[in-house]
């Protein structure tokens, strides 16, 4: 590399650390409220939302100890597959656990209490998490890195499950179906774990050739 793309890759390295950190401040918060509100509401579909933007802090946290030794390409690369294989993890556990607890939910015939703080979260999240999406994936291509990359995919998706957790909470609050916040629940564990799959088989990486 020369001087122009040394210097070209550590601004994207440093936007990068900026978007890590703007994305594990983020999900902490979104995190604390989803899991709260989900409880106090019982809601299994707003408590999967915020065990996920748990994992995504998770993420970031392993992405910022991936960009920490950027310059080292052997450290980076091992890096890369481990940064991967945790979240992948993350995601087949959280899968698990809203598979098993949307069943319980549905069989009991449990009927969640109506969230506001959840909605408002919804969509809120529904703004934030595709314009962050764009721009990890800009520093994933830039620096060729398929963790950054799956991040990126990562916050994208959790657009998706924003969507499906206010459609869960709103059919529940303005018709009293109770069976909605479970079903939510069931449509988010499929979409989950394959992420998981491919953070595993490192399908990701392909994301940034």
């Amino acid at each position: 590399m020369d001087g122009s793309a040394l210097t070209d890759r550590a601004a994207m390295v440093r936007l990068g650390r900026k978007l890590e950190y703007f994305t594990i401040g983020w999900n902490s918060f979104e995190g604390v409220v989803a899991v709260v509100a989900g409880l106090v509401a019982g809601s299994t579909a707003l408590v999967g939302f915020g065990i996920d933007s748990f994992i995504e802090v998770t993420s970031g946290a392993a992405l910022l100890w991936r960009m920490a030794v950027d310059a080292d390409v052997q450290r980076r690369e091992q890096n890369e597959k481990l940064a991967l294989t945790i979240v992948g993890l993350c995601f087949l556990g959280l899968a698990a656990y809203l598979v098993y607890e949307s069943l319980s939910d549905l069989v009991r015939k449990h009927a969640p209490e109506h969230s506001i703080p959840g909605v408002a979260l919804a969509c809120a999240a529904l703004v934030v998490m595709p314009l962050l999406s764009r721009a990890k994936r800009k520093v994933g291509n830039a620096l060729a890195s398929g963790a950054m990359n799956a991040d990126a995919k990562q916050t994208e998706f959790c657009a998706y499950l924003s969507a499906i957790l206010l459609i869960g909470l709103l059919l529940n609050a303005l018709f009293g179906l109770w069976w909605a916040d479970p079903v939510a629940a069931l449509v988010m564990a499929p979409i989950i774990a394959n992420e998981g799959i491919q953070h595993l088989s490192g399908k990701t990486c392909d994301d940034c050739q």
